[in-house]
């Protein structure tokens, strides 16, 4: 017997206590660079650019609540991303702080009562996608960013799918349906989502058969940016070999708050260490560059890794 989301009662973000709001947001500015690593990355992106291959940003949406999203637009504008690679919650929360200049609700406090996720004004997300899905090529975060910006919404200055939408960089949205509070509501379409994801999947691939030369960075994703990334790879290499080609001179960086030790960038973990079972180690720092290329680990917040990333990018440009 399915769940009759008619019984469900909905809520309004005026009602809701939010952890986060636009004093969260960092202000554009140098910071001292103290991670070497990031020197290396930023040399790495400059090449690819000059060369016009792939730069791919992954992210987790504790990106987006570190209050990094102004170094991430710049970088748009700058033309050194060519693609980012979100998590539906990535979604959620640009689009609520685009619209009401806040987000991130306690899950310790709306749980108790049932309140948790079931919000009128976040829900305008399901109508977005299920339009999108009846259009043929639309894909959940292009829909997003284009939304927030037809609609106007009254911060719309500081979302980064907005930031994307107008400077024509692709953001791919990648769902695991039941994981974001959108997929609670009632006018929500698995169906819908799941086409748009699937699509921005197939977009993701077709960036990543110009990854030769070129740079992937995972900000705090554990699961879908090394799941994502390694799927997406291995269909641009399979299509590839067919023409000849070979995808396996690029950078990798990955920024976290694990320890890992020294060696991770060269060896993967043992099956009886936990580490093993930590995504990134193993598919982004040792197996996807093993025929070629390099990769760089990172322990520390994003808040002060993008930072230190943009810095060194700023630094480095060839006219700056």
């Amino acid at each position: 017997m399915l769940f009759d989301r008619s019984r469900l009662t909905l809520s309004s973000l005026a009602d809701r206590r939010h952890e986060l709001d636009l004093s969260a947001i960092l202000p554009l500015a140098p910071v001292a660079v103290t991670h070497p690593a990031l020197h290396r990355v930023a040399a790495a992106i400059h090449q690819a650019r000059q060369r016009k291959a792939a730069v791919v940003l992954m992210i987790g949406a504790h990106v987006l609540r570190s209050g990094v999203q102004r170094y991430l637009i710049d970088l748009m504008e700058r033309g050194l991303l060519t693609l980012i690679a979100v998590n539906g919650a990535c979604l959620v929360h640009d689009w609520e702080l685009a619209l009401i200049g806040a987000t991130t609700e306690s899950v310790a406090d709306s749980i108790r009562d049932g309140r948790f996720g079931l919000w009128h004004e976040t829900g305008r997300l399901n109508e977005i996608i299920t339009a999108a899905a009846a259009s043929p090529e639309a894909g959940a975060g292009g829909a997003v960013g284009q939304a927030i910006r037809e609609q106007k919404l009254p911060h719309r200055g500081i979302s980064l799918l907005a930031a994307a939408h107008c400077h024509g960089v692709p953001v791919t949205a990648h769902v695991g349906i039941g994981y974001d509070i959108v997929h609670e509501l009632p006018n929500c379409d698995g169906g819908a989502w799941g086409t748009t994801s699937y699509r921005d999947f197939l977009r993701l691939v077709s960036e990543l058969e110009n990854l030769s030369s070129g740079v992937v960075m995972n900000f705090g994703s554990a699961v879908m940016g090394p799941e994502v990334f390694l799927k997406g790879l291995a269909m641009a290499r399979n299509a590839a070999a067919r023409d000849g080609r070979r995808i396996d001179d690029f950078t990798t960086l990955v920024c976290d708050l694990r320890p890992l030790p020294g060696h991770c960038t060269g060896n993967e973990a043992a099956k009886s260490d936990p580490n093993y079972y930590f995504r990134p180690w193993k598919t982004m720092l040792v197996r996807t560059v093993a025929d070629g290329g390099e990769s760089h680990y990172v322990q520390d917040a994003h808040a002060r890794t993008i930072p230190q990333l943009w810095t060194a990018l700023t630094a480095a440009e060839p006219n700056g």
